[in-house]
Order: C-alpha cells, then sequence, then structure tokens
C-alpha cells in the first residue's frame, strides 16, 4: 500500500507586495488544502480524505500545525510547482523541515521530459478537459477581504485545485501520459512515468 497526501497552499500575499522576491516565505499562507489517501499495489484508492488547514489566527477552523503529521507519514507529498514554491513558503509554519518530506513535484516530472514549464492548467485543460476556476491573483484578494463568504471561495478555490492535482498526477500515475497544447496550437502527449519503484520480493525459503 502506498500513503500519498496531495496539496496546494494560497498565500496572504503577493510577490509585488513583499520587499525581497527572494524571500518566498514572505508572502505568507492563508490556508492549505490537502487530499489524504491510500492506494492499493494497483494504485487504486482504498480511501481518502480532503481538509483544509488554516492560519493559526483563524478561529473554528481546522489549524495549520496539524497538516504536518499528515504530510511526515506519506510515502509521497505530491504538489504541482511544490518544491520550489509551496513547500518554502509553507515551511517556516510547520514543526518539521518540509524540504526534506518525500516530495512529487508533477511540475519537475514533465520539465525533467520535456525541457520546459507548462502550467496546471494547460495540462489539465488538455488531458482532463478541467480549468481552474480561478488564479492566485484572486485567492489572495479572498483572503485579504476577510469575510466568512470570501474565505468559503478561498477553501473552494484551493480544494478544487488539489483536485485537479490529484486527478492529472492519477493520469499519469495509471496511463502513463498526459496532453498539452504546443505554441503553436498543435495537441501533444508526453509519456511520463510516476509508479513507484517495484518492491523487490522477498525469497522465500525452503522447507528443507
Amino acid at each position: 500500500m502506498y500513503r500519498e497526501v496531495i496539496f496546494d497552499i494560497e498565500t496572504k500575499k503577493l510577490f509585488d507586495q513583499i520587499e525581497d522576491r527572494q524571500r518566498i516565505e514572505d508572502l505568507g499562507v492563508s490556508v492549505v488544502s490537502a487530499y489524504r489517501r491510500v492506494l492499493d499495489d494497483s494504485y487504486m484508492e482504498i480511501e481518502g480524505e480532503m481538509a483544509s488547514f488554516w492560519d493559526e489566527g483563524m478561529q473554528g477552523r481546522r489549524r495549520l500545525g496539524e497538516l504536518w503529521e499528515w504530510l511526515v507519514n506519506a510515502d509521497r507529498v505530491i504538489g504541482f510547482n511544490s518544491i520550489k514554491f509551496d513547500a518554502p513558503v509553507l515551511n517556516p509554519h510547520m514543526e518539521g523541515d518540509v524540504m526534506r518530506l518525500k516530495h512529487f513535484d508533477i511540475l519537475e516530472k514533465v520539465r525533467g521530459v520535456l525541457g520546459h514549464r507548462l502550467s496546471l492548467d494547460a495540462l489539465a485543460k488538455e488531458t482532463l478537459g478541467e480549468t481552474k476556476m480561478a488564479n492566485g491573483l484572486a485567492a489572495v484578494d479572498w483572503w485579504q477581504a476577510g469575510d466568512e463568504e470570501s474565505l468559503e471561495k478561498l477553501q473552494r478555490y484551493c480544494e478544487m485545485d488539489v483536485e485537479v492535482t490529484k486527478k492529472l498526477y492519477d493520469v499519469g500515475l495509471r496511463e502513463g501520459r498526459l496532453k498539452y497544447m504546443s505554441k503553436w496550437n498543435e495537441p501533444k502527449e508526453i509519456e511520463v512515468d510516476f509508479g513507484y519503484p517495484k518492491k523487490e520480493e522477498e525469497p522465500q525459503l525452503g522447507l528443507f
């Protein structure tokens, strides 16, 4: 069995709202949505649950610090641009080192095949026929508005990003391919290997 967490973060600020763009942790974390699940050896989901974890100052909501237990017990921590963005932004808010977790970054896997980046939206549109409901700018606006309706929109947006990331990962895991549109508007397909290393079978001991 495999224990996985698919996650996405939303920030409190935009890059032009912080003094030093190299200090991306200064963007802050408003909410993290995560989907925790168990897969069997054929990569079929046995059980799963979605939850959202909020800035510690938010009353009546699940706290950000509770996320660590999910992350540290996962065989894979899956995201999109998570190694260079989500993980370092999240790191100051966790009790352990997020950068040392067992990361699986879909963007890095795609870039390793193509040699260049593709957005989550570009891959989801062609592979899944789905697009994101909004963007990071709207997410920051919702956080800064702070009313209950805006915060509900923020949570729904973050959880939908996790859902899209999960679906995209599952196609790569089970079918070994993802689709995108080239800059010349030509449909393309890339082969990916999202599988786990094969488990070594234990040698059978003879009876005699």
